[in-house]
C-alpha cells in the first residue's frame, strides 16, 4: 500500500492561538471554505473535543474521532489513541489531516510529512494554543495572501 500523507491542517494567529472557549475566535468564511477544498475526498483526525465543537461529521470526509468515551455515532470513526486511528486512517489510502484540538497536534507533529497552516491576521483572544513547534524543521512549499489570513504549506526538512 502506498503512504498516505499526514497533514496536520490549522488556523492560527502568530501567537498561536487556535480557540476561545472551544469555538474558533474569529469567523472567516474564505478560511473555511479552503478547509473544506483541502480536506474533501479525504480522512480527517480529531480529537472529541474538536468533533463536539463541530457537531457533526463533515460532508465527503471520512471522519476519525480519537476518543476512550464517545459513544458509537453516525458517520464517524472511533479509536482510542493516535496510533490506532492513523492505522485505520492508512488502510484508506487517502490523505490524512490532523485537525485537532492540542493534544492531537501534539501528538501529530513528529509524525506529518506536512502542515497546512493558515496564518489569520488580527488581533484575538483566547484560551487554546497550537504546540510549540520548530519552524526551522520545515520548508515553505507555497505561500498565499488571502487579505484576512495567509496560508502557508510546509513540508518537514
Amino acid at each position: 500500500m502506498i503512504k498516505s500523507s499526514k497533514i496536520i491542517i490549522v488556523a492560527m494567529t502568530e501567537q498561536f492561538l487556535i480557540g476561545a472557549a472551544g469555538e474558533i475566535p474569529w469567523q472567516i468564511p474564505e478560511e473555511l471554505r479552503l478547509f473544506r477544498d483541502l480536506t474533501s475526498a479525504h480522512t480527517l483526525i480529531m480529537g472529541r473535543h474538536t468533533f463536539a465543537s463541530i457537531g457533526r461529521p463533515l460532508p465527503d470526509r471520512r471522519t476519525i474521532v480519537v476518543s476512550r468515551h464517545l459513544s458509537k455515532t453516525p458517520g464517524i470513526e472511533i479509536c482510542p489513541n493516535l496510533p490506532s486511528a492513523v492505522q485505520l486512517a492508512e488502510n484508506y489510502g487517502e490523505k490524512i489531516f490532523f485537525a485537532g484540538g492540542v493534544g492531537i497536534y501534539r501528538d501529530a507533529l513528529p509524525l506529518a510529512d506536512l502542515m497546512s497552516i493558515s496564518w489569520v491576521k488580527g488581533a484575538y483572544t483566547g484560551d487554546t494554543y497550537f504546540p510549540a513547534f520548530d519552524l526551522s524543521q520545515w520548508q515553505v512549499i507555497s505561500d498565499r495572501d488571502y487579505g484576512s489570513f495567509r496560508h502557508v504549506l510546509y513540508r518537514r526538512c
